[in-house]
């Protein structure tokens, strides 16, 4: 396992416990990002990053029981959390790493990825596997229940202009990594980039 690998272990498991109490109003910003990745009925989705498992349950609302929700994160911890919350009925768990996922080429219609973009130790090469999961013209969801500025006011830091989820960055790094960006939002609720999967 990499030093990076190591770090984002050893921050989320230090949080796993107590995550979901830390931030319990996280739900409907996660039910209305889901909304908005367009899903149907029988699509196939992955959860990349899927901590506690917050997005599972809408997740499954959009897909039904004909649809396959998947999440995976590198943190036993936080999918022991997701387990304790129930989330595992909602979708299947599975301990793997973004940047080497155990599934076939074109296995999901779409991504959702909560908080994971700052976490990425190779942000092109980890998003063009998450491309590699996807069909041609899947979606990929990048999102987070508040906006970068407010997040970085929170976490008491200041907003740079070198931060990955910035537009002028976001949309090349995802052009770089067989995506295309179509819409961005960055607001003090949510964050929420929206991409397609180029052929």
């Amino acid at each position: 396992m990499s030093d990076d690998h190591a770090r984002v272990q050893e921050f989320f498991t230090a949080r796993a416990a107590d995550w979901d109490r830390r931030f319990p109003d996280d739900g409907p910003a996660y039910a209305a990002a889901v909304a908005g990745l367009g899903l149907r009925t029988g699509d196939r989705v992955l959860d990349a990053g899927c901590g506690t498992g917050r997005a599972l349950p809408a997740l499954r609302s959009v897909v039904g029981d004909a649809g396959t929700v998947v999440g995976v994160d590198l943190t036993p911890a936080m999918l022991a959390a997701a387990v304790r919350a129930g989330r595992e009925r909602a979708g299947r768990l599975l301990l793997a790493d973004v940047a080497r996922l155990p599934m076939r080429d074109a296995s999901f219609d779409a991504v959702f990825a909560a908080g994971l973009v700052s976490h990425l130790s190779d942000p092109a090469g980890n998003l063009r596997e998450l491309a590699r999961v996807v069909r041609s013209g899947g979606v990929l969801a990048l999102f987070h229940p508040i906006g970068r500025a407010a997040l970085a006011a929170r976490q008491g830091r200041p907003l740079t202009s070198g931060d990955l989820r910035a537009e002028a960055n976001l949309g090349p790094l995802l052009a770089r990594s067989d995506w295309r960006m179509t819409s961005y939002v960055d607001e003090d609720t949510r964050f929420l980039a929206l991409a397609v999967r180029e052929p």
